[in-house]
């Protein structure tokens, strides 16, 4: 199928859902100028100064550092919260929020990003599930008991030259050990699911009460590398009356029957929202509660 007509057919599975599921993963980001990490020239491009340690997004992004050197733990994720706090999210997920507001039983996000970009954007938290946790929050690194706990109060200085935090370093409220983000890292035996745990149940509630809608599955920059994302929107896909839309410019492929759109996620929602609208001009039921 042309592009051309896999756009069509995407407006036409919005149309006609009642629901809309929503599965993002980095490449979600791109479009708002946050690197996706892909491979590890681009994460050496986005942190220079981890190629001189040769060190690779998944080494950094690891537990132990927090035990064995707390510097270098928070200068990467210190930098990576101050990051996604002032980059403000691109067009695309106000188009997403109104396509949701308008179906019959509105809609849900999964996302494996962790920069809370959809709720930052409008979308209620009960509707949002993080399934690799979040940087809005924080827990105790030697497991208090405090559970997860807002990070909006805490500003972390880097050195920007050598990537390392500067004392002093976020603590636990509770009992002032040192404090993680409640992101689940590369070997990760200790990160607390709970908030993620609980998302994940509310999301099993809205499903099934639109397991007999016709649902569209909209999953932008998902790819195969950590499939988490891709994993869940074909397993959704496959309830009766679901279409996934997949949007990925390097990996578009889809079951038989769905739809794969090889382009970058803003550049897709505007082309299949300007069909939406064409709709709606000739009296279609988009923009129809």
């Amino acid at each position: 199928m042309d592009t051309e007509s896999a756009l069509d057919q995407a407006a036409e599975a919005i149309v006609a859902a009642d629901a809309i599921l929503i599965g993002a993963g980095a490449g979600m980001g791109v479009d708002s100028g946050l690197p996706d990490f892909r491979g590890p020239e681009g994460f050496w491009r986005a942190y220079p100064p981890y190629q001189r340690l040769g060190l690779h997004f998944s080494a950094v992004a690891n537990p132990r550092w927090f035990v064995e050197d707390p510097e270098l733990a928070w200068g990467f994720y210190g930098h990576r919260m101050r990051l996604y706090r002032r980059t403000l999210p691109h067009e695309g997920f106000g188009i997403l929020r109104r396509w949701a507001d308008r179906r019959v039983h509105g809609g849900f996000v999964y996302t494996s990003n962790v920069d809370g970009h959809f709720q930052l954007d409008g979308f209620a938290d009960d509707r949002v599930v993080e399934v690799h946790g979040t940087i809005r929050a924080m827990q105790c690194l030697n497991g208090c008991g405090v559970g997860a706990f807002p990070s909006e109060s805490y500003e972390v200085t880097i050195d920007e030259t050598t990537m390392r935090a500067v004392r002093p370093l976020p603590k636990c409220p509770r009992c002032g050990s040192l404090a993680r983000p409640n992101i689940l890292m590369f070997g990760d035996w200790a990160w607390d699911s709970s908030q993620s745990d609980e998302q994940h149940r509310r999301l099993i509630d809205w499903l099934r009460a639109v397991s007999q809608a016709r649902t569209a599955i909209v999953e932008l920059g998902a790819g195969l590398a950590v499939p988490t994302i891709r994993i869940m929107s074909e397993d959704f896909a496959e309830r009766p009356g679901a279409t996934l839309i997949r949007i990925n410019p390097r990996e578009p492929e889809v079951p038989e029957g769905h739809v794969g759109l090889p382009m970058p996620a803003l550049a897709a929602l505007r082309a299949i929202d300007e069909r939406l609208a064409r709709i709606d001009d000739q009296g279609g039921r988009e923009g129809r509660p």
